[in-house]
């Protein structure tokens, strides 16, 4: 039980000094291979596609509109009880 532990302490400080003695230039080229695997990663994934809103009220009040209760607005334009429909 206890190998397995110190040789993950021993690796972690060997991986602590190793940062620590790199120079700059080799940090800036390690952040640019990161930023291009990113980059290359973000192309597989496909874009979710955004579907137009199918109905005139916010879902749970689609039932209960003000214009629908009789309610007179001075617009022409039907609202929603969400205020968020044209």
């Amino acid at each position: 039980m206890s190998a397995p532990l110190v040789y993950l302490l021993l690796r972690q400080l060997l991986q602590m000094l190793t940062q620590l003695a790199r120079d700059d230039g080799a940090k800036d080229v390690e952040l640019l291979v990161l930023r291009h695997q990113v980059a290359v990663l973000r192309r597989q994934v496909p874009r979710p596609k955004l579907e137009a809103p199918t109905g005139s009220c916010w879902p749970p009040c689609r039932g209960y509109c003000p214009a629908r209760a009789g309610r007179s607005s001075s617009s022409r334009r039907r609202r929603c009880c969400a205020g968020t429909a044209s």
